[in-house]
């Protein structure tokens, strides 16, 4: 089994995004394409979709799987970062790592609210897949 290290690139903090809780920052300057954090995942099992659905872990998991039929909670910071449809890092889930790998878009300064779209792309218009809080 491959080693996860923290890299003490984050810090999690109130959030300056209208509605949202606590949110994740950059701890130092994070070039583009930098790994921001990589976060080890638990993976539900289809049959436990339906009761994390009802819960208040919905606000809290990844959707993945050709149908988004599939979930995982990432631990660490992975379930803390907001949603913007203009994000600065974007998220790649890793089923056979059993890992999520938080990956910056563009140069992020020290202090600067980290973001991902939790549609899983940015090509994705607002709608096309409307997330929970929308619905």
């Amino acid at each position: 089994m491959r080693k996860i290290r923290p890299l003490n690139k984050v810090f999690s903090a109130k959030s300056k995004i209208k509605g949202a809780g606590n949110g994740i920052f950059a701890n130092c300057d994070i070039g583009k394409g930098e790994v921001i954090e990589t976060c080890p995942i638990i993976e539900f099992p289809e049959t436990e979709t339906g009761f994390i659905e009802k819960s208040s872990l919905i606000n809290y998991v990844f959707f993945f799987g050709k149908k988004r039929e599939k979930i995982v909670l990432a631990l660490g910071f992975g379930s803390i970062y907001n949603h913007s449809d203009n994000s600065n890092a974007m998220y790649k889930i890793k089923s056979k790592e059993k890992t999520i790998e938080f990956i910056s878009k563009v140069d992020i300064a020290r202090g600067e609210e980290i973001t991902i779209n939790y549609r899983g792309s940015s090509s994705l218009k607002p709608g096309k897949i409307p997330l929970w809080f929308e619905r």
